[in-house]
């Protein structure tokens, strides 16, 4: 390890050469202890944070904030727009029970309109396996159970993919950190995130989260071919149990149909004390 003769110098102000000898040689010692502590002298390119570590951990930090919230639950609002702007509304509830041990579970009922009343999708998020997920379809009767091929088609006809509307976990990707940029009156960090399952609809997320509260703002999503499908946008969030982060409104454009889709979410209520067997196939049948 070298340490600069000039370095040494500058830790001892006030002492010039001819008298600054002895204060130059116990610099120099204190030094080589803190440069071996790695303390005093700039980190060195192999030790300073990879773009990789550092988007896993501002990954992993944005997730443990999110932890321990119990379970909660909201009515929903889903605006379906064509290319020439004409609308179909949904009415949908939904519920979540944090899994401690694994990934979360959730849970999709469309209210309105009559045609869709009953429809529900149950998700069992895991962490180093493929999530699993059921639809109900009330008009025949029957659990059908969402294979990890078809996890990238279009959820109830809007442009949220299945895999979409699953709970994110921090094992399913790769991070890499690009930069921080402005976003309004926010300054936003930047990283990119690759998922690991190969059947996965997306290539990559490029995601915006403020800095301060790690809440994400935006998310470009790109096809397996790396073109630029579809970008989400999350607005009006607001804060519960003086914890967690719920963004009010969720807009998703699909860049190659023109079309787009916004969620509404409305009344949040948090540890209401959900059982687990509300989430179980069984239930799906008796969902009302």
């Amino acid at each position: 390890m070298l340490i600069h003769r000039e370095s040494a110098w500058r830790c001892c102000p006030g002492q010039n050469r001819a008298m600054g000898f002895q204060c130059l040689r116990g610099a120099w010692a204190v030094a080589l202890v803190l440069a071996m502590a790695g303390m005093c002298l700039p980190r060195t390119q192999a030790q300073a944070e990879t773009p990789e570590e550092k988007g896993l951990r501002i990954a992993s930090e944005a997730s443990a904030r999110n932890e321990g919230f119990g379970d909660f639950s909201a009515e929903l609002t889903m605006v379906l727009r064509d290319r020439h702007g004409r609308e179909s509304v949904r009415q949908m509830r939904f519920k979540v029970l944090e899994v401690l041990t694994d990934g979360d579970k959730s849970l999709f009922v469309f209210d309105q309109p009559r045609d869709v009343q009953g429809t529900a999708l149950l998700t069992h998020a895991h962490i180093n396996t493929q999530d699993d997920q059921w639809l109900y379809l009330p008009a025949l009767k029957r659990v059908k159970r969402i294979s990890a091929a078809k996890r990238s088609g279009s959820f109830m006809g809007s442009e949220f993919s299945y895999e979409d509307m699953s709970p994110p976990e921090v094992e399913e990707y790769t991070y890499k950190y690009l930069r921080d940029e402005p976003c309004g009156e926010l300054t936003c960090t930047v990283t990119e995130q690759v998922p690991l399952d190969e059947k996965s609809g997306y290539s990559r997320k490029v995601v915006w989260q403020d800095a301060g509260e790690l809440r994400t703002w935006k998310m470009e999503l790109y096809d397996r071919k790396g073109s630029h499908l579809k970008t989400l946008t999350l607005t009006n969030y607001r804060q519960y149990l003086d914890q967690y982060w719920r963004a009010e409104e969720q807009t998703m454009v699909n860049h190659l149909t023109g079309a787009s889709t916004v969620l509404h979410w409305t009344d949040f209520q948090f540890r209401t004390n959900l059982d687990d067997s509300e989430f179980t196939q069984t239930a799906l049948r008796r969902v009302r």
